[in-house]
C-alpha cells in the first residue's frame, strides 16, 4: 500500500513537555487518516525541531519507494529557516495542511500555554513564506483535519500524488514514429521524461513481432475464451479475432518484460503485422495500459497517468479521438472514436466483436470491439507541446446518449456535448491548441486535473461553464502574443 509520511513542524523554545504533546498530537492525527483516508498508509515522521531534523525527514520521504508524497503541519511556530535544506531536497509532492489539533478554542479556559502549543494560523504562515520564497510546488488544503471537506481535499491530493508517482516511473515504447507530417502529437521527449518523468523510447516492431509470433495456441485459446466470456462474438471469422488475441498476449509480454506501462504504435509501420492492433489495443487499455495512435507517444503516458490517477473511483477513463459533430442549431454534439482503439472502458453495455474493413493501413480486416459509449458528466483532457513548454488543456463535457442508432459505423463510439456550449468550447479548445487526441474521463475532475499540473508545473487551460464570451477573446489574445 502507498505511505504518505506526516512531518509536523515545531522548535524547542517551549520545553519538553510542549513538544511531547506536539508528538502526541501528530500520532492521534495519524491514526484518524489511517481510518479515514483509503487505499493509503499515514505514518509520523519525528517532530522538525531544528534543520537537521528537516533534513532526515525529507530525504526518507525521497528514498522511500513507497511513499507517494509528504503532509506537513506547523502544529507550534516553526522558525522556517530550519526547513529550507530539507525542503531543497524535497522530491516529492508536498501537501501544506493547514489545520489545528483542536476544533474549536476552550474559551474559559485559554491561557498562553494554550496559544503557544496550538499556533497553526503563526506557525503555517511563517512555513508557507518559505515554501513561497523557495518556489516549492505544493498544494494547500485548510480547515480542520476531521471535517468530511479536508479529508475530501487530502483524498484528492492522495489520488493525484499517487499519479505523479506512478508517472515517476512510467516507461512508453513507441513502435514506430509519430505520424508523417502530424504536428500536435509529436513534442519533446528529453523534456517529457524531465517534467513528467516519462521515459519515452523506440522499440523495434519487429523485436513485437518476434514476441507475437511465439505465442502458443494455449495462450491464444486462453485468451479466446475471455473475449467470448466478456463480449459478444457477431462475428464468424474466428481466424481474424484469434490475430487480435495473439496480438493482444504478445504486446503484453512483450511490455511487460520491459516494465512498460504504455505504448504507441502507427498504421504507417505494420511491417510483419496482419492487421492494425484493434480488440487487443482496446483490451490493454481496459487492463490500465496507456495507448497513443500514430505514434503519440504524449497521449499514451497522458492516458495511463490518469487512468491511475482514477483508480478506486467510479466511472471510466480512456483515450479517445475527436471526430465529427452533429451540428444541429442548439444541439450540438460531438461524436469521438477511433479508427479501432477506443478502450472499454467505455462500454455502456456488452461490446461485440466484429471483423470489418478498414480502409487505411493497407492490411487485412482487423477485428475491434464495437459499443456505445457512457454517459454522464466529465473531461476532456489533452497535453501539446508548445516549443518553450507544455500545455494542458482540460474542458468540462457532457457524455450523452446516441441520438439515433448507427449500424453502418464499425467502432466504438462515445458522444459528448461541449460546455459551456459547443461555440465557446470547441472555439477555446482550438485557440489553446488544443490536439484531436485526448483522455476523457467520467471519474475524474476538473481540481484533479489542476492539482496535477500545479503540482508539476505544468501550464493549464480549462474551460467549462465558466468560459464566458469575454474570456474567449481574452484567451485569442493572450496565447498569442
Amino acid at each position: 500500500m502507498s505511505k504518505l509520511y506526516f512531518v509536523v513542524g515545531s522548535q524547542d523554545l517551549y520545553g519538553d513537555e510542549c513538544l511531547r504533546q506536539v508528538a502526541e498530537d501528530a500520532k492521534s492525527m495519524a491514526e484518524f487518516f489511517n481510518k479515514n483516508l483509503s487505499n493509503i498508509t499515514v505514518e509520523v515522521l519525528p517532530t522538525v525541531v531544528n534543520s537537521e531534523t528537516c533534513i532526515s525527514d525529507m530525504r526518507k520521504v525521497n528514498v522511500d519507494d513507497d511513499c507517494i508524497g509528504v503532509m506537513t503541519w506547523m502544529h507550534t511556530f516553526s522558525p522556517a529557516k530550519m526547513w529550507i535544506k530539507g525542503l531543497q531536497e524535497l522530491r516529492k509532492p508536498l501537501l501544506h495542511l493547514h489545520t489545528q489539533a483542536n476544533e474549536k478554542l476552550p474559551y474559559d479556559k485559554i491561557d498562553m500555554d494554550f496559544m503557544n502549543l496550538n499556533q497553526a494560523a503563526h506557525g503555517d504562515r511563517e512555513y508557507g513564506f518559505i515554501l513561497a520564497r523557495l518556489k516549492v510546488l505544493h498544494h494547500v488544503v485548510a480547515g480542520f483535519y476531521q471535517h468530511k471537506n479536508v479529508l475530501e481535499k487530502i483524498s484528492r491530493f492522495i489520488d493525484v500524488a499517487r499519479a505523479i508517482n506512478f508517472s515517476r516511473h512510467l516507461k512508453v515504447a513507441s513502435f514506430g514514429n509519430n505520424m508523417r507530417e502530424v504536428a500536435v502529437t509529436d513534442g519533446d521527449r528529453v523534456e517529457s521524461q524531465i517534467r513528467f518523468g516519462w521515459e519515452c523510447n523506440y522499440f523495434a516492431l519487429g523485436d513485437l513481432v518476434r514476441e507475437i509470433n511465439n505465442v502458443t495456441p494455449a495462450e491464444i485459446d486462453k485468451k479466446m475464451e475471455e473475449y467470448t466470456s466478456k463480449y459478444t462474438m457477431k462475428t464468424s471469422n474466428i481466424e481474424a479475432v484469434k490475430e487480435q488475441a495473439k496480438y493482444e498476449v504478445g504486446i503484453e509480454k512483450f511490455l511487460s518484460a520491459r516494465k512498460l506501462g504504455a505504448f504507441a504504435d502507427t498504421f504507417q509501420d505494420l511491417h510483419g503485422l496482419k492487421q492494425l492492433p484493434g480488440i487487443a489495443a482496446q483490451n490493454l487499455m481496459g487492463k490500465g495500459i496507456g495507448f497513443g495512435p500514430e505514434g503519440d507517444y504524449k497521449i499514451s503516458a497522458l492516458s495511463a497517468v490518469l487512468m491511475n490517477m482514477s483508480q478506486g473511483r467510479k466511472g471510466a477513463t480512456g483515450f479517445i479521438e475527436d471526430y465529427t459533430y452533429d451540428l444541429t442549431e442548439g444541439k450540438e454534439l460531438e461524436l469521438a472514436s477511433h479508427m479501432l482503439e477506443v478502450p472499454v472502458n467505455f462500454a455502456a453495455s456488452k461490446p461485440e466483436i466484429d471483423v470489418l474493413p478498414l480502409g487505411i493501413g493497407g492490411k487485412e480486416d482487423p477485428a475491434r470491439l464495437i459499443f456505445d459509449g457512457v454517459e454522464g458528466d466529465g473531461i476532456q483532457v489533452t497535453l501539446v507541446d508548445m516549443g518553450t513548454h507544455f500545455r494542458i488543456i482540460c474542458a468540462d463535457i457532457e457524455l450523452v446518449k446516441q441520438p439515433l442508432p448507427m449500424p453502418n459505423l464499425p467502432v466504438a463510439r462515445i458522444m459528448y456535448r461541449h460546455k459551456p456550449n459547443f461555440e465557446i468550447g470547441t472555439a477555446a479548445w482550438c485557440y489553446a491548441g488544443g490536439a484531436h487526441h485526448s483522455v476523457v474521463s467520467t471519474a475524474l475532475t476538473r481540481e484533479d486535473i489542476a492539482l496535477f499540473a500545479k503540482l508539476t508545473g505544468t501550464e493549464l487551460i480549462c474551460i467549462g461553464d465558466d468560459t464566458t464570451p469575454e474570456k474567449l477573446e481574452e484567451m485569442a489574445v493572450k496565447y498569442y502574443k
